[in-house]
Parts: structure tokens; C-alpha cells; sequence
């Protein structure tokens, strides 16, 4: 309560001296006004904790002070103090934010008991204000916080990636670096497509580790240097169906599990291991189809040189509506050779190709 400041504007000053007067001897710090307008002047330059205005008054009325004094500060309490025994005028001025009304002549308890609620009103209110800045501010530390740490847990996860990539590499050793130039080509057309950041980053990794059940296949039949038999052949195709068992398990990694399955799976309905049609493949394994041809035909190979890019787009575009959706062969012919040979020659982490989210 000490040392709290009471603005007092009334035009009489028998009046304006008694309530300051009244007021300091509880120790509160008063300064004083004629009337609303100095009243308004002085509460610009040092806002008080609390004003007492009567409503008549030269110059500016004690109402039009209330309207202008909330606009500068909708928190400060304002007490009516005055000779008007108008209810009208009363119901006015509390509707309009006056905290109470003090009718004249009153008495000193009621003065006090007024100007303590009033006070302790305007308390209430600052602290409350104050917890809520606080706690907003202490949920945006915690949220950065959160972003953080599922930043690096995000970037954790495609480490482990990385080195279930090189796993892969080293038990197939014809394709090393295809999971890595694949995923840059499925993130480079997922992003043109409009595929939103969450879906983009599971489709990424389910291109990664697209092959990752050939993990479970004997190396007699991964590393033969000629054709597979038919029996060979079923065996090898097992490779969709043991990724995907792997990876189910996972939890962070249940969405890419499902592009891992379905990767070998045709838009015509041909493909492996359901004979999915259309767009009830996911549009993941799509886009992947395509990204998986494109670095096939322009990487070297034991039994043939890279192709130009040139014959991979003709490839790809004469195979629209048949093995690739048309609209994402669409994406990709619309993206420049030198892109994509830039992406071919240069991609070592294509995880870092991912949109970074903003914390």
C-alpha cells in the first residue's frame, strides 16, 4: 500500500485537499488537478495506480477523462468521486470502466475501504498479467527447447540411417551409393510435387532403405554374376517383404516401412509383391519408381557404362501410365538434365537436402 501514487482530480480544492490530505496520512503519494484535462496531462507524463475524478469539471468532465484515460491504460482503476445523485449517470460511468462511485459528502472509512479494493484490484491484475507474460515466455523457452531436441533426434535418426545405408553397401557392393543419389532424387521431386514436410521426410527415408531386405537375402543369390533362375528370382523378390518386417518394428520408421514394401509395385498394377494399381500405391513408392530408374540407366554398371540422361528421360516418358504415375514423370521431365546430374555426381548426404525446420 506505501508509497502506491493517487492521481485527485476535482475542481474544488476544499475537496481535492481533504482526499489528499485523508489519503497521505495512510501513506499513499497524491498529486493533485483542477480539472480532466490537466488530469489527462499528468497521467501521460507519470501514470499513477489509481484516479480519483469527480464528473463535474471545467475544461474536460470526468466521464470524457474515464474514456481517455482507458485508452492509455485499460488496468488503472479509476473511483467517481461526487455530488451527482444521478443513478443514470452512475450506470454511465461504471459501464465505461470506472471502478466504483463515491457519493459526496462520505465518509473517510468508505474513502479508504474504496481506494484499498481499488488498489488491490489493480495488484491482482499486474500479477496476473505478469504470470501469463511469464508462462508464455516459459512455454516458448520450452517449446525451442523441445524443437531442439527433436531437431537432433531427428538428425540421430538419419545417422542411423546413414549406417544402415553403408551396411547395405558393403553387402552389395555393384550398387554402392545408390541409396544416397535415389533418396536426393525422390526428395528433389517430392518437393516439386507439393509433398508436405513430414510426409517428405518419411518418404525419404523409406527411399534410403528401400532395399534394406536384401539384408536377408543369401549372397549366392545377391552377388551371382549371372541371370537368376525363377526360383532365384522369388527368392529375391522376398526382399520387399523382409524390409518391411524389419522396419514395422520401428517406430519412427513405420511410415517408410510401407514405401519399402511397396517400391517394386508398377502404376499399370504389375508390379511386386501385391500387383497395386494406380494410386493405391503410395505415392512415395511413385515417386521413388521413378527416382530408382532414372539412376539405374545414368550409373555405371559391371556389364555396361552409364547412360546419358538423355535416353533415361526418353525411358522414363515412354513408360508413363505403364510402370511410372504420368504425374510424376511429368515432375521429372520438367526438371533440367543438369540437376539431376549435379544430384547424380555430387550427393553424399541426401538427408541434408531436407527442409530444415525453424526453432
Amino acid at each position: 500500500m506505501l508509497n502506491e501514487r493517487i492521481l485527485i482530480a476535482d475542481d474544488e480544492e476544499a475537496i481535492r485537499e481533504v482526499i489528499s490530505t485523508l489519503l497521505e496520512a495512510k501513506g499513499y503519494q497524491c498529486d493533485i488537478a483542477p480539472n480532466g484535462q490537466v488530469a489527462f496531462e499528468h497521467f501521460k507524463k507519470e501514470p499513477p495506480s489509481l484516479v480519483l475524478s469527480d464528473i463535474v469539471m471545467p475544461e474536460m468532465d470526468g466521464l470524457k477523462l474515464l474514456a481517455r484515460l482507458r485508452e492509455l491504460d485499460p488496468d488503472v482503476p479509476v473511483i467517481m468521486v461526487t455530488a451527482m445523485h444521478d443513478i443514470a449517470i452512475a450506470l454511465e460511468a461504471i459501464r465505461n470502466g470506472a471502478y466504483d462511485y463515491i457519493l459526496k459528502p462520505f465518509e473517510k472509512d468508505q474513502l479508504y475501504m474504496s481506494v484499498g479494493r481499488a488498489l488491490e484490484h489493480r495488484r491482482l491484475v499486474m500479477e496476473n498479467r505478469s504470470y501469463q507474460s511469464d508462462l508464455e515466455q516459459l512455454v516458448a523457452e520450452r517449446t525451442q527447447q523441445l524443437s531442439l531436441a527433436l531437431r537432433d533426434l531427428e538428425q540421430s535418426y538419419d545417422h542411423t540411417l546413414e549406417a544402415l545405408g553403408g551396411a547395405l553397401d558393403a553387402k552389395d557392393a555393384e550398387t554402392e551409393g545408390h541409396c544416397q543419389r535415389v533418396t536426393a532424387f525422390t526428395i528433389r521431386m517430392a518437393e516439386a510435387m507439393g509433398v508436405d514436410k513430414v510426409a517428405l521426410r518419411h518418404i525419404a527415408r523409406g527411399a534410403f532403405l528401400h532395399d534394406i531386405g536384401k539384408m536377408g537375402i543369401p549372397d549366392s543369390i545377391l552377388r551371382k554374376p549371372g541371370p537368376l533362375t525363377a526360383d532365384e528370382r522369388t527368392v529375391m523378390r522376398r526382399h520387399c517383404d523382409i524390409g518391411f518386417d524389419v522396419l514395422k518394428r520401428i517406430p519412427f520408421l513405420k511410415e517408410a516401412a510401407e514405401i519399402v514394401l511397396t517400391h517394386q509395385e508398377c502404376f499399370d498394377g504389375t508390379g511386386y509383391p501385391q500387383g497395386l494399381k494406380g494410386e493405391d500405391i503410395p505415392v512415395g513408392s511413385r515417386i521413388f519408381a521413378v527416382a530408382d530408374t532414372l539412376d539405374a540407366m545414368i550409373s555405371d554398371r559391371p556389364y555396361r557404362k552409364a547412360l546419358p540422361i538423355s535416353v533415361a528421360r526418353e525411358e522414363i516418358r515412354k513408360n508413363a501410365g505403364t510402370q511410372f504415375d504420368p504425374r510424376v514423370v511429368a515432375v521429372f521431365l520438367s526438371v533440367p538434365d543438369r540437376i539431376w546430374q549435379d544430384l547424380h555426381d555430387n550427393t553424399v548426404n541426401p538427408f541434408q537436402l531436407m527442409p530444415q525446420e525453424r526453432v
